[in-house]
Parts: structure tokens; C-alpha cells; sequence
């Protein structure tokens, strides 16, 4: 029942919202080039990997460089208003997302989990979940 909703929602979400999806990622390729979308492989249900999209909100950086001198503008402002997440919406679609549930974290992570932590892998990842509502970057692991 979850997914069927999953899907109804992400479906007409992609729909109505197409115009700002589409605004978004020809903005972000004209500010930053191509490509629009950040592709990244993150742990998913029982722990498999998928490809993450999203809109991308920083340039190429060089060698040492910190994540937030290759923040643009536009990008804070994608990141703020959590626009940069639209393209999530495709993930629950494909299936590989749900739209609440834990938030999937890098591969490299799974190694370093408790017995209790990998419990999130028992569901599928989430575009909002607890943590997004409880502070998001503000709480601890």
C-alpha cells in the first residue's frame, strides 16, 4: 500500500511541479554547465546501491578545496528552499526511494553501522524522514 502511494504522489508531484523542475535544471545548467544533475551512489533498501539525483548545487572544486567555497549562489538557494531534492521524485518512481523514510547515506558508511543502525536498511530510503523534521543537520548521529 506504502509504494502504491509512494507512487501516486511522486507521479503527480512530477507532473505538477514539471514547470519548476524544469526551470530549476535549465537554470542550474546555464549557471554551471552541464551536467544539471548530481548523480551519486548511496545505500538503499537491504543495504544495495542506487544512484542518487539531484540538482547540482556546487562547481568543480580543485584539490582541497572545502564544500563551501564550491557552493554557488544558486546553489545555497536550491539547497534552502530544498528544491535541489526534485529529482528524487524520479528515484521513488524507479523505486529505488520511498517518500519518508530514512535518508540514504553513502556506501561507505555501511561498514561503520551498528547492529541497530542498519536496521534503516530494512526500508527504503526516504526523500523527508524523522531526522529532516527533528533538525536536520542540527542533531547528532
Amino acid at each position: 500500500m506504502k509504494r502504491s502511494l509512494d507512487m501516486a504522489v511522486a507521479a503527480a508531484a512530477l507532473v505538477l511541479l514539471a514547470p519548476l523542475v524544469l526551470l530549476a535544471g535549465v537554470t542550474v545548467r546555464l549557471s554551471m554547465g552541464s551536467p544539471a544533475l548530481f548523480r551519486h551512489r548511496r545505500a538503499g533498501y537491504q543495504g544495495r546501491p542506487f544512484t542518487l539525483l539531484k540538482f547540482r548545487t556546487m562547481r568543480p572544486g580543485v584539490p582541497g578545496e572545502s564544500d563551501d567555497a564550491r557552493l554557488t549562489r544558486l546553489g545555497a538557494f536550491l539547497r534552502a528552499c530544498s528544491l535541489d531534492e526534485l529529482p528524487q521524485l524520479w528515484n521513488v518512481l524507479r523505486g529505488d526511494m520511498s517518500l519518508v523514510g530514512p535518508r540514504p547515506l553513502l556506501m561507505e558508511y555501511l561498514e561503520h553501522y551498528t547492529p541497530e543502525q542498519a536496521r534503516r536498511h530494512d526500508v527504503r530510503p526516504g526523500i523527508t524522514g524523522l531526522a529532516q523534521v527533528r533538525g536536520r543537520n542540527a542533531i547528532t548521529w
